[in-house]
């Protein structure tokens, strides 16, 4: 194996040795650490001056020759008004021409050069970490610390892993080699070169609740397989991914390369370009986070490279409990944390009817909807942590859905509710619904309710149970499944089941594990093996469908 790399007085080369082996090992690692308090007061500081100074001006800093005009449309769910910030537009032709003309130069270029000068553009972007945490809370919604967390460090960190895996890969045959072959009375001879030969031109479409964190892994891994890429973010979610853009352009720029390696591609609500982008022939590669109709579309249209993650149902399985007051209270911050904007949030609750078996005895279904609800009304109504775990909706569309849908159930847990944000008395905020049904309502149930909604599916007993979330896995897609169980022999019932639907499971998790969570360098975010999402986060199919080995022969 060439690795072609020699770390020797060579910071970047130990960096992405080190978190490779971590990539391996699945141990705990981050180059990045997740808390503010571990930088500079300047970081903070200084980036909330930059955020104000944005608003309600052109952005600053981003490649525009060529751009048509200035748009953006983007309103706070905490403020509820407009940014005013606006930026450079261009349209699909000039995009493709400007990508094209910047494809040659990274192309060509030797694999370990563009991984320095992408760990160089890392460090650029970790420079802008306080404001891009202003600039992701006052446009999706998250709170401060979320805002800061995943569009920070845990989205450089899944950067960081997409650039040491593809690093690896890129570099793991040799590249020229000598061969021989014994003919008997005489040895063929070749010479032969193998050379990873990128795509094209990746698009990247972005979300709105989460626009850096599911944005950047596609990005770096397009990037260090040699592709050139355009990132088209959500209208309304532009503003965290334009400071990431303009931080990369800068060191593209500084190293005398085109800045259009990258760009950003901006549109409105009523103009969207994305299906333009999508259809362009020019375009070999898409990486796609969003809802399943687009997410379907993309996957099929023709002659295209597409990396997806959608919605799916993600399903708790609460077969029986060594404290169910910590078991409540686990599920509780799933549910509410960012009102439960998050891929990785539960859904459907699958209860037998019979209860949950604790040391105390059988806790009916009843009860348990009490206990669950006390404990997100203690979670929602604490005056500090409350409206930090609740955050705010993005958008409108999102609290009408859901509100909209309760009008289906006619039992409930708990009902959602607004709280007050002391911070921001505007914040659009609601505290999830809990419905409770039958087993055989599945017209309710077998839907994907974005946003603080979840169902208690009261079962006939717990093989109902794991019949129903493997089935929901295997048709309807999911990202994860908790589960709470003291049977050893259920557990890895349970596990053989959702793993067969390409789900993953956790057991039996408290105080500050949470399912929501997935960790970089450890777990593999999304499987890709059901209708949830095609592509992982990151594992060696993200990285090697983005390029083809080719190989040369010369008679010696």
């Amino acid at each position: 194996m060439n690795t072609n790399t020699t770390s020797q007085n060579n910071p970047s080369m130990d960096l992405l040795e080190q978190s490779l082996a971590h990539l391996h090992s699945r141990q705990f690692f981050s180059a990045f650490p997740e808390s503010p308090k571990e930088y500079p007061e300047a970081f903070i500081t200084d980036g909330e001056k930059c955020f104000h100074q944005k608003l309600n001006n052109a952005f600053d800093g981003l490649y525009d020759t060529g751009c048509k005009t200035y748009i953006g449309e983007e309103v706070s769910p905490y403020l509820q008004t407009g940014l005013g910030i606006t930026y450079p537009s261009f349209d699909t032709p000039t995009l493709i021409q400007q990508a094209q003309s910047a494809a040659p130069e990274w192309r060509t270029m030797p694999v370990t050069k563009r991984a320095e000068i992408l760990l160089d553009a890392l460090e650029n972007i970790k420079n802008h970490f306080g404001e891009l945490a202003y600039a992701t809370m006052h446009t999706t919604g998250q709170s401060f610390l979320m805002s800061f967390q995943a569009s920070g460090p845990h989205a450089l960190d899944r950067a960081l892993e997409a650039i040491s895996l593809g690093h690896f890969e890129l570099t793991r045959f040799n590249r020229d080699v000598e061969w021989t072959k014994n003919m008997g009375k005489f040895d063929l001879k070749l010479k032969k070169e193998f050379f990873p030969i990128p795509k094209g031109i990746g698009l990247l479409i972005g979300c709105s609740t989460f626009p850096t964190w599911n944005t950047l892994p596609g990005l770096f891994a397009n990037l260090i397989t040699g592709n050139v890429c355009i990132a088209k973010p959500h209208p309304k979610a532009i503003y965290p991914m334009a400071i990431c853009v303009a931080a990369m352009q800068k060191v593209f720029s500084n190293h005398g390369l085109p800045p259009t390696i990258v760009q950003l591609a901006t549109d409105t609500v009523a103009h969207p370009i994305t299906k333009e982008l999508c259809e362009n022939p020019h375009i070999q590669l898409i990486d796609y986070t969003g809802g399943n109709d687009f997410g379907h579309y993309v996957e099929q249209i023709p002659n295209k490279t597409v990396f997806t993650e959608k919605a799916g149902i993600n399903s708790v399985i609460l077969d029986s409990s060594h404290n169910l007051q910590k078991t409540a209270q686990n599920l509780a911050f799933s549910l509410c944390l960012y009102s439960g904007q998050m891929c990785t949030a539960p859904q459907n609750i699958f209860i037998a009817e019979k209860g949950i078996m604790t040391p105390e005895g059988l806790v009916s279904v009843e009860d348990f909807k009490q206990i669950l609800a006390e404990a997100i009304h203690q979670l929602v109504h604490h005056p500090k942590a409350g409206p930090g775990t609740v955050a705010a909706i993005q958008n409108d569309q999102t609290l009408k859905r859901i509100q909209d849908a309760a009008h289906s159930f006619t039992e409930f847990a708990c009902k959602g509710q607004p709280i007050t944000n002391p911070e921001f008395e505007n914040a659009r905020t609601l505290t999830p619904y809990v419905a409770v049904v039958n087993s055989d309502q599945k017209d309710l149930y077998l839907k994907e309710y974005f946003g603080p909604f979840a169902i208690i599916v009261k079962t006939s007993d717990i093989d109902e149970s794991i019949q129903l979330a493997s089935e929901s896995a295997a048709s309807k897609g999911a990202i994860t499944c908790l589960t709470f169980c003291t049977d050893d022999t259920l557990v890895t019932r349970i596990r053989e089941m959702l793993n067969l639907s390409f789900t993953p499971v956790s057991f039996n998790l408290e105080g500050a594990a949470f399912v929501n969570q997935h960790a970089a360098f450890s777990d593999f975010h999304v499987t890709g093996g059901n209708p949830a999402g095609n592509a992982s986060f990151t594992d060696p199919n993200f990285i090697n469908r983005r390029f083809v080995w080719v190989g040369n022969r010369y008679m010696m």
